[in-house]
């Protein structure tokens, strides 16, 4: 286990649910006790388990390691069945469920156990690995408790909530603590793009897909995260805000196959001190847009290069993880009212909700032979595609949209753009298919990675 990690765990609750459900009326009941709010919201949380094909490199070497260094490349591909557990969320009575994509993601088969121990099987029917976000739905359930969902808006620091969970599988338990922050990012620990709720209410791996509860047993987030040096709870865990649980599931429950963000087509940096006061500013507030695709509603709103965002709809934006959340949670088909400060003076302006368009089409190749790319899937950089994967809106080329197994351990990662294989120009996803069948030894691969230039050498 990695030092400072942020760990993703599995979460499922159980319990009973035989008493009143009155929630605490006053501060004075609170103090007393918590029972009542469990006993409402521990039903409509629910056990996961799922089950996922994964492929090992089998050596012909019998696992001597100085062959199996020496011609890793040319392992073969063994399947092999990988369990998960988890929990979830019940979130309408006919069985949809919320839960994290790292919990059920690539499943191929998902059981689903409810609090009173019926079971049902599961489908996926919407996921997205960015937002670590799934719905599932139960096959043949009606009648089913649900959890209502609380605006996050609403939510403040310092709010009681409780984690309800299986912390290590040892069984249902719940904890208790207050929002200790909003506007969380996990980027700076290297995990995720996403936004999140702070909570120090005690969460242990095992514990992922579950409720977080206010104390009228609404949810107010989806434990996705903790951040650890040893594994267990330092006080430090992170949930998705229930606003972006309430855009995800309105997506699902239209019959969305792939989940769409708003199309912003600006690349943002959060003013610190030392920018605002590079640009004259007398605090250190906003995103300030460094790149923009002139054809994307901001632009045509009248944002431009060296704009600060300052709000969306009211909801002051620090980093461009919170400018993306407060538009994904607008949805879709939406406007949403925007303050930014051009030249100095602060403006207002109506941008449009729009999905990212999907041109020139994406034309994805996976690699799947035993060959040095194995497990590489790449894309044509279109709009939608940056959206998805947080690229510069001026990216253009190919993509790796994800990176496993072999393509994986010679360094690549999803998010690099390609642009030559040993020398030779990538100009689309058929070109780096093509590279892959090459047959040498020695390979040299040019990407850019994060804004940055780099060159992967590497020999099979």
């Amino acid at each position: 286990m990695k030092t400072a990690a942020v760990l993703l765990a599995a979460l499922f609750c159980a319990g009973t649910a035989v008493a009143d459900t009155t929630v605490p009326a006053s501060q004075a009941q609170i103090t007393m006790s918590f029972a009542p709010v469990v006993r409402l919201a521990a039903p409509a949380v629910v056990n996961i388990f799922a089950k996922r094909i994964v492929q090992d490199s089998a050596s012909p070497f019998s696992g001597d390691p100085f062959f199996d260094q020496l011609f890793r490349n040319y392992a073969q591909s063994v399947p092999r069945v990988q369990s998960a557990l988890g929990s979830g969320v019940i979130l309408s009575a006919d069985g949809l469920v919320v839960t994290n994509y790292h919990v059920v993601g690539k499943a191929s088969e998902i059981r689903v156990a409810l609090q009173d121990r019926r079971e049902f099987a599961a489908d996926v029917v919407l996921e997205d690995q960015q937002a670590d976000l799934a719905v599932l739905r139960l096959k043949g359930a009606h009648d089913l408790p649900a959890l209502t969902l609380r605006d996050s808006n609403t939510v403040e620091v310092g709010d009681l909530v409780l984690a309800i969970g299986d912390p290590f599988g040892v069984g249902q338990t719940v904890s208790s603590g207050i929002v200790s922050g909003l506007a969380r990012s996990l980027l700076s620990l290297g995990e995720g793009k996403g936004y999140y709720m702070q909570t120090d209410a005690p969460i242990n791996p095992g514990n992922s897909g579950g409720a977080l509860v206010d104390m009228q047993g609404q949810l107010v987030g989806i434990n996705s995260a903790i951040l650890s040096q040893s594994g267990g709870s330092n006080g430090i865990g992170f949930a998705i805000p229930s606003n972006m649980v309430r855009a995800f599931l309105k997506q699902a429950m239209a019959g969305a196959t792939r989940f769409t963000r708003p199309w912003s087509g600006i690349t943002g940096q959060a003013v610190d001190a030392s920018l605002a006061d590079s640009l004259g500013l007398t605090h250190p507030d906003g995103v300030l847009v460094s790149a923009i695709d002139l054809q994307s509603p901001f632009a045509k709103a009248g944002v431009a290069t060296g704009d600060v965002i300052l709000s969306v709809e009211g909801q002051a934006v620090n980093s461009p993880q919170e400018l993306l959340f407060r538009m994904t949670t607008a949805g879709i088909g939406a406007s949403a009212s925007i303050d930014y400060l051009h030249a100095g003076k602060t403006r207002t302006a109506k941008i449009a909700m729009t999905a990212p368009p999907e041109t020139p089409p994406r034309d994805a190749v996976t690699i799947t032979q035993d060959v040095v790319f194995r497990g590489l899937t790449v894309e044509r950089i279109n709009p939608a595609v940056i959206a998805e994967l947080s690229l510069s809106p001026t990216a253009r080329g190919v993509v790796v949209s994800r990176a496993e197994d072999l393509a994986a351990s010679v360094g690549l990662q999803a998010g690099d753009i390609l642009l030559s294989i040993n020398g030779d120009q990538i100009n689309g996803p058929q070109d780096v298919k093509e590279a892959a069948q090459t047959s040498t030894r020695f390979w040299q691969v040019d990407v850019i990675r994060q804004g940055q230039r780099l060159r992967l050498r590497f020999s099979i």
